[in-house]
Formats: C-alpha cells, sequence, structure tokens
C-alpha cells in the first residue's frame, strides 16, 4: 500500500493484454506507478505488524489454541519472541516493506531476489495453504464422521503440509520466492490474492463455529460459506479488482509494495 499522495493510473486491461494477464479486468502501468527513492518511516512501521502476525501465527497448533481458549502464557512468551526477532530484522532493513529504500524498482528487471524476501514469503505462502487445507478437511471430516477431530489434525498434519511449502519456497518454486525478481508484477498478483482470500474467510470462519452448534448441518453451512469466501474473493483477486491483485504491465519504473 503506497503511502504517496500520487495515486498510479489504473485502466481497464487493453484487448492485447488479455491472454498474457488472463481474467484481470484492470492493469497499473508500471511507468505510471510512483517512484519514491527512501521508504517513509509511517510505511515501514505499517508493515512490520504484518510480518509479527505472520511469524506469530507459524506454530498452527498454537495458533488454534489461541483462538480456542484465548491468550496464555506459551503465546505470550512466543509473541515476545517474535517481537524482538521481527524488530531487529526491521531496523536492518530484511523484512519485505520495512526496508529503508524499496528493493525492486524495475518489475521486469532480472534481479537476484534477496534471502530474507524469500524466507518471509515463504512462511506467509505456508500459511496461507496449511489453514485453508485443515480448514476445509477438519469441516469435511466433522460433517462425514459427526465427530470435530480439528485439534487433532492441525498436531498431525500441520507441520507435514508447512514443510512441503517450505521445500517448494527453498526450491524457487513459489510466487514472490523465485531467484528472481523479475516477474514480481504478476507474482505478487497470486500472493496477495491468496492472502486476501483466506484472511477474510478465516474470521469468518471463527465466528461461525463460535455462534453455530456442533451439528452435521451447521458444520456443512460452515464449510459452504468458507468455501464461498475463498471461491468469491480468489475470483476477484483473478480479475484484478482487489488491491495490489492488478497486472503490472510491463513499462519503465515500478516501486514494489
Amino acid at each position: 500500500m503506497s503511502t504517496e499522495s500520487e495515486t498510479p493510473r489504473r485502466g481497464l486491461l487493453p484487448p492485447s493484454y488479455q491472454r498474457p494477464f488472463g481474467h484481470a479486468r484492470r492493469v497499473e502501468l508500471a511507468e505510471d506507478r510512483p517512484i519514491r527513492e527512501r521508504n517513509k518511516i509511517t510505511y515501514r512501521l505499517a508493515h512490520w505488524p504484518i510480518w509479527i502476525f505472520v511469524f506469530f501465527i507459524a506454530p498452527g497448533p498454537l495458533t488454534f489454541d489461541l483462538f480456542e481458549r484465548g491468550f496464555d502464557r506459551r503465546m505470550a512468551l512466543w509473541l515476545g519472541a517474535v517481537l524482538v526477532a521481527t524488530g531487529v530484522a526491521g531496523l536492518r532493513g530484511r523484512l519485505p516493506g520495512v526496508e529503508p529504500r524499496p528493493y525492486i524498482i524495475r518489475f521486469t528487471e532480472d534481479r537476484p531476489n534477496p534471502l530474507y524476501r524469500r524466507v518471509c514469503y515463504t512462511l506467509a505462502w505456508s500459511e496461507v495453504i496449511a489453514f485453508a487445507i485443515l480448514n476445509i478437511s477438519g469441516l469435511t471430516v466433522a460433517i462425514a464422521t459427526g465427530a470435530w477431530r480439528l485439534r487433532q489434525m492441525y498436531d498431525v498434519a500441520y507441520f507435514p503440509i508447512v514443510g512441503v511449502v517450505w521445500l517448494l519456497g527453498a526450491l524457487g518454486r513459489l510466487p514472490r520466492v523465485k531467484a528472481s525478481t523479475e516477474n514480481e508484477g504478476h507474482e505478487r498478483r497470486y500472493f496477495y490474492g491468496s492472502v486476501w482470500a483466506v484472511c477474510l474467510a478465516q474470521p469468518v470462519l471463527w465466528l461461525l463455529w463460535k455462534v453455530l452448534p456442533r451439528t452435521t448441518s451447521a458444520d456443512a453451512l460452515k464449510l459452504a460459506v468458507f468455501i464461498g469466501i475463498l471461491a468469491y474473493v480468489g475470483n476477484m483477486a483473478r480479475r484484478g479488482l482487489l488491491p495490489r491483485t492488478r497486472p503490472i504491465v510491463p513499462g519503465e519504473l515500478a516501486v514494489s509494495d
């Protein structure tokens, strides 16, 4: 999210761009995006809580306990460690969006992707994928068997799932985690679209889990709402109708956010 007063020009996707940019309805022109030499302090501080949250929820079973029973001593200790680690990384400019100056200026430039970016985005990807898979699986099992085993599923399957994603990240097989930043203008769409979808669906599912009874029909409703939000928001992102999901058409200059 840019803190500059100037707003990048956005327009309907020309017919000639329909094939390379899929079904996106709108694009951002790289040459129209405001260029800044340094990130403002407010911009850097606004991004820090994002990475605090990403690292804080990394231990999935602990996060499950947080939403089920509330904050406890274990979570306080882990949050303290995350605050210190991300604070030091942020001061050193080793968190995406918290750097003193933007790392990516030209979206089409074949530039090495720094290790800290690859680690941070890999971790975020692993959480997005694991939480979505486990919630869908847990609700499906509850509907099929009448037994609620989501907590046990988090214990057994969370770290194997994120481990696979970590491996894919280490191999450079994930958007925004590749060795080069050359396709950043496209890859960030997939990342932010996935984040938007899961971050909107997850709180709604938690609310339904709190207010609805644990019956087969209620669990079926929870699953339908959860998948419905994922599909609806994902489609909006695919069409470029959500913040940071518009394709950035190759041009002269751009600033990554």
